[in-house]
């Protein structure tokens, strides 16, 4: 928070919640701006970040700060990314510069997302600007007000609100001159970091385990014996090849545009789309600007589990395609604990039937879309989802058969989900630890999921077929969408739960959702059964940057829970020879 007061200006910050920081700050000037950011690239730094008399708050991520301090010719201070803004802008002066241009000097440099508030006290301004709309500048009581949202403003009555998108709108203020240096204080709190640092340690990689397991497959797919409620014909073809409608030969586009005829507007936005920063959101989203030529507003939900690649790719999207993002923040500590509780209660007892309760935590991403609906009066939402990501491997170890004429990749229905809830129920009690606090947040968000009404509510994919290889080809060329460096996959790579629970199903059943997922493209059309073999040989292979990552985070200590996982009864015998170490030189 930076603030003028009598005594001039002063900055504070803290990684506490905003109360905590308001009880131990003087009280406010005329003059007043603070932020809380996600804790994010940096995470050892906080903001407001002070360099060179210049002092900024920001929203986004910016993703070539190394490329910004090579040619500033400048060396960071801090680890965070945001500290090349007040760079840039104090080199941009320094080279006769005005305050005026030193926004889009910023936004030249800069890739990623840049929301912006810049205080320059020595020359009494203060510059409010964003490349890609989530600032909002409005009046109030004959002052000015900002906000990273149109609606906070529209609720304190606030009049001629405005968007800052690009360094054209931006916002230069005039505001109490400084010379002096701006002191900051600053509280540190001795909690777990949120985000700690990657360590590799070779003894916790060699836990890691990759059998080759020696059993059955599909003669059509490649789903394994282990696979539940599988059976197989005289010719060795399973009942999912058996059963399977295809999922990937969408309706005309016409009708799509006909739904959304309703929904153009002459200004503002117009469609509000889920977007995780993953491959398919993505390109949903590309379709959506490109295809469908709607203006669209962007929602993130940051339950916890979002890792910072995914922060990234959000970021290089919304700042390329210059879309407002509007990213809702659960108590990520909260949510955290949770995980970590029913963990515990997992390893306690391994049964893959319970791996989904560890994501159960996601499902409030269903519930926010409601409340940004009626915030920002727009009601029309697109979702990218991948109509070939249906498993129903994981309520299949719970006893639940699959259904193969459900049409979406979440089950839906009030007597499904009662006789999924009872299922559960029974395997809960083999490990009485999942009896915690989470359990209403468990139950609410799959309430969210199933059971509330979804109005304007489409799929992109219905509408235009999922083709895996040209949207690489897309997000790579346009967008320069960033990858995963511990596996070749481009999917779920910005999910930190994904490694762990996908270690477990491999480990145990000797598949994951890699082998369902290629099994459906085979099923397409768009995959052979060789090719589908070999990507899941390398897919399925350990992340143990990820796995490190997860248990970290949520606080269970890693050879606590490899070994858990790797003493399970597996549901299959090993090929004699088998390697067993993943670990690779």
């Amino acid at each position: 928070m930076v603030l003028h007061g009598t005594a001039g200006y002063a900055a504070y910050r803290a990684d506490y919640p905003i109360g905590w920081l308001l009880r131990r700050i003087p009280s406010f000037g005329n003059l007043f701006f603070g932020h809380s950011r996600l804790v994010t690239n940096g995470t050892a730094d906080n903001q407001p970040v002070l360099r060179e008399q210049v002092i900024v708050l920001h929203n986004g991520i910016i993703v070539n700060e190394e490329k910004i301090w090579a040619e500033l010719g400048k060396k960071p201070e801090l680890r965070i990314d945001t500290e090349a803004i007040p760079a840039i802008i104090a080199s941009h002066l320094d080279a006769g510069g005005t305050p005026e241009s030193a926004a889009a000097r910023v936004l030249e440099l800069a890739e990623g997302v840049v929301a912006c508030a810049a205080l320059i006290p020595h020359l009494g301004k203060l510059l409010l600007f964003s490349n890609n709309g989530s600032l909002y500048v409005g009046e109030k009581s004959g002052g000015t007000v900002f906000s990273s949202e149109r609606y906070p403003l529209e609720q304190i009555g606030a009049e001629n609100i405005r968007q800052s998108k690009g360094g054209d709108q931006a916002v230069v203020l005039d505001v109490p001159e400084q010379d002096a240096e701006i002191p900051l204080k600053e509280w540190k709190s001795r909690i777990v970091d949120l985000v700690p640092a990657l360590g590799i340690l070779a003894e916790e990689e060699a836990l890691l385990q990759y059998p080759k397991p020696e059993f059955r497959r599909c003669t059509r797919c490649i789903l394994p014996e282990t696979m539940p409620f599988i059976s197989f014909d005289e010719n060795g073809v399973c009942n999912y090849c058996l059963h399977y409608k295809s999922r990937n030969h969408p309706r005309p586009k016409e009708e799509l545009f006909e739904l959304v005829k309703p929904f153009r507007r002459q200004h503002g936005d117009e469609v509000l789309v889920p977007f995780s920063g993953g491959r398919d959101s993505s390109y949903g989203l590309h379709l959506i600007i490109h295809e469908l030529g709607l203006r669209p507003v962007t929602y993130t939900y940051d339950w916890g589990m979002v890792t910072d690649l995914g922060r990234r790719n959000v970021s290089r999207m919304s700042s390329k395609l210059g879309v407002e993002n509007i990213i809702v923040a659960a108590d990520i500590t909260k949510k955290r604990d949770y995980i970590r509780r029913n963990l515990e209660a997992w390893i306690k007892s391994p049964h893959l039937g319970m791996l989904s309760v560890l994501t159960a935590g996601d499902k409030h991403f269903f519930r926010h879309i409601e409340t940004l609906k009626r915030q920002t009066g727009v009601t029309l939402n697109l979702w990218g989802i991948n109509p070939l990501e249906v498993t129903h491997f994981k309520a299949g170890f719970l006893g639940v058969p699959p259904d193969f004429a459900e049409e979406r990749v979440y089950t839906h229905g009030a007597m499904k989900q009662l006789r999924y809830q009872r299922l559960r129920l029974k395997a809960m009690l083999q490990s009485p630890g999942y009896f915690n606090r989470s359990i209403p947040d468990t139950l609410a968000g799959e309430y969210f999921r199933s059971f509330t009404t979804k109005t304007d509510y489409f799929h992109i994919f219905d509408y235009w077929r999922w083709d895996e290889k040209l949207i690489e080809e897309t997000l790579d060329r346009e967008y320069d969408w960033e990858r995963a460096p511990d596996t070749q996959t481009t999917w779920r790579i910005g999910d930190g739960t994904a490694a762990f629970y996908n270690y477990a199903y491999y480990t145990i059943a000797g598949f994951t959702e890699h082998d369902t997922f290629r099994s459906n493209q085979i099923r397409e059309g768009d995959l052979t059964r060789d090719e589908a073999l070999r990507l899941v040989e390398g897919e399925n292979t350990p992340r143990y940057p990820n796995l490190k990552w997860y248990l970290d985070v949520v606080g269970v200590d890693f050879t606590r829970a490899i070994e858990a996982v790797n003493r399970a009864p597996r549901l299959y015998r090993e090929r004699e020879g088998s390697p067993i170490s993943a670990r690779t030189e």
